[in-house]
């Protein structure tokens, strides 16, 4: 049995989403990791698809994998992720890449979208940050 729980909760009287959870507990013996702000930039620090989103989402979402993977963690062991778009970009081609790199979660994370008018890199359309929790086994 796990030494800690994470409850997805979508209440009565809020909409129900197979993309979002409405809010998520996480009680025990847990480590969280937190995932700092993910971008197009490859592991050489060359941006990837350069005006397109889709690309530019692809790579950002296999950096998050990456971090999740030195952390034996996966997408299923998100609860949280901010999604940074800039201004002008549809979310559905992100959310398209999300499933095609990610699949579609039994148990999705919360899920924020922002729009920005740039980010510090200009040719970047994305920027994605995020929180898991996985079994503390220290």
């Amino acid at each position: 049995m796990s030494a800690f729980k994470v409850e997805h909760v979508n209440p009565e009287g809020l909409f129900k989403s197979k993309a979002f959870s409405q809010a998520i507990t996480v009680s025990g013996k847990a480590k969280t990791i937190y995932i700092g702000g993910q971008n197009a930039v490859n592991s050489a620090g060359e941006l990837v698809g350069a005006g397109d989103l889709e690309l530019q989402t692809k790579q950002a979402l296999q950096n998050v994998a990456t971090i999740l993977a030195s952390e034996n963690a996966t997408f299923a062991d998100l609860v949280k992720l901010n999604i940074y778009l800039v201004s002008g970009s549809d979310p559905r081609v992100g959310y398209k890449a999300f499933l095609e790199t990610a699949g579609e979660l039994e148990k999705p994370p919360l899920v924020t979208v922002l729009f920005v008018s740039e980010f510090a890199r200009p040719s970047c359309l994305l920027e994605i940050d995020g929180i898991a929790v996985v079994e503390d086994k220290d």
